[in-house]
């Protein structure tokens, strides 16, 4: 299968492995990989068997549902309680803990909650029962945001009154400048996450070498793309270098998709977020811009949210950081585990927590 055979043999893969250990020698060196998905291929793959001792890899901020805070959670569920509402969302949030519920929950108590694949089925939904209010869970990152944006610029065309958008988009730049500033961390360099690149484009990153040093290179998810993105980073620290370079280039240009671009500069403000894990980050997350407010569900649709507290003994946020591995947490694989969750790390497929409780070795 073209473009997924060819970044799987395993030939390819010892060399890169070989020319990882030759190249970085007894300098030790620490990486992170920003994406979920990478930190699932990196695990499904066996990879970090194959890299040295002296090179530490870190699982950073990369699952957008892992991210989410309570707060947003508990909103979600105080407005699926209103009996004039559906909640439709994507799947892996339907099952986040908020402080005191989850979605699933009240669906079994009677909520009308929604899984979907597309924020266009919710459309579909809003136009099939006009009197009720439907609103969509806008969580994700770059990568998510355009599909949002024009589910909103169709409903404003069609002139829908009962659709919404409950805001929680977020975006990589502002997060990732606050981990290359954490001098817990010390980081070498960032595989930075290629999915959100598709639509940014490589060009988002350059702030990152210029202003911090911090070495980027742009990979895909198959092994070899991990492997050689690993290897071109090596080289740039080896050689002290700190530049942003593409390894993806089957699907990430510096660029980026524009027409996607200009659709989120039209929807969407920049506004400040609340990430778990890393606290309010000013400028890190998409609110509706002004033209667009009568869908902020937020705004529009007015529910009294419980107050946001976590849960006791859950180390999701400091995974999420970096700063923790998941078996540094007292409740991973005992009370929490992918059948009862304690925190969305363990919830998300893209989730730090879910990803070595089903790769890495007890």
């Amino acid at each position: 299968m073209r473009y997924v055979d060819e970044f799987r043999d395993p030939a390819v893969g010892r060399a890169l492995a070989q020319r990882i250990h030759e190249r970085l020698g007894d300098r030790q060196a620490t990486l992170m990989e920003v994406c979920g998905t990478h930190t699932v291929a990196v695990f499904r793959a066996g990879l970090r068997d194959l890299l040295p001792p002296n090179l530490k890899l870190l699982s950073g901020p990369g699952c957008p549902v892992c991210v989410t805070p309570n707060s947003y959670v508990d909103h979600a569920i105080a407005l699926a309680r209103r009996p004039d509402v559906i909640v439709v969302t994507f799947g892996d949030m339907i099952r986040v803990p908020g402080s005191t519920s989850t979605l699933e929950r009240e669906r079994a108590a009677g909520a009308e909650v929604r899984v979907a694949y597309s924020p266009l089925e919710a459309l579909a939904l809003a136009e099939q029962h006009p009197d009720r209010k439907v609103v969509f869970l806008a969580v994700g990152f770059e990568t998510t945001a355009p599909t949002l944006a024009a589910a909103v610029a169709a409903a404003d065309k069609r002139d829908l009154r009962n659709f919404f958008l409950l805001a929680g988009n977020k975006t990589m730049p502002k997060p990732m400048a606050a981990l290359a500033a954490d001098g817990d961390l010390s980081l070498d360099g960032v595989i930075c996450p290629g999915h959100v690149s598709v639509i940014t484009g490589a060009q988002i990153y350059q702030f990152l070498a210029q202003d911090h040093g911090l070495p980027c290179v742009v990979a895909g998810f198959e092994p070899l793309d991990v492997l050689q993105g690993i290897a071109m980073l090596v080289d740039q620290v080896v050689a002290g270098k700190a530049l942003v370079e593409i390894q993806y280039t089957r699907a990430v240009t510096w660029e980026g998709n524009v027409v996607a671009q200009q659709l989120l500069d039209r929807v969407f403000v920049p506004s400040d977020a609340e990430w778990r894990g890393l606290g309010v980050i000013p400028e890190s997350g998409l609110a509706l811009a002004p033209a667009y407010e009568r869908f902020d569900a937020a705004a529009q649709l007015p529910v009294e949210v419980e107050p946001a507290r976590e849960h006791a003994g859950c180390l999701c946020g400091q995974v999420l950081k970096g700063t923790h591995v998941p078996a540094d947490c007292r409740l991973f694989r005992t009370v929490c585990t992918p059948e009862t969750p304690i925190g969305p790390c363990m919830v998300s497929s893209e989730g730090t927590c879910a990803t070595h409780y089903r790769y890495a070795a007890p």
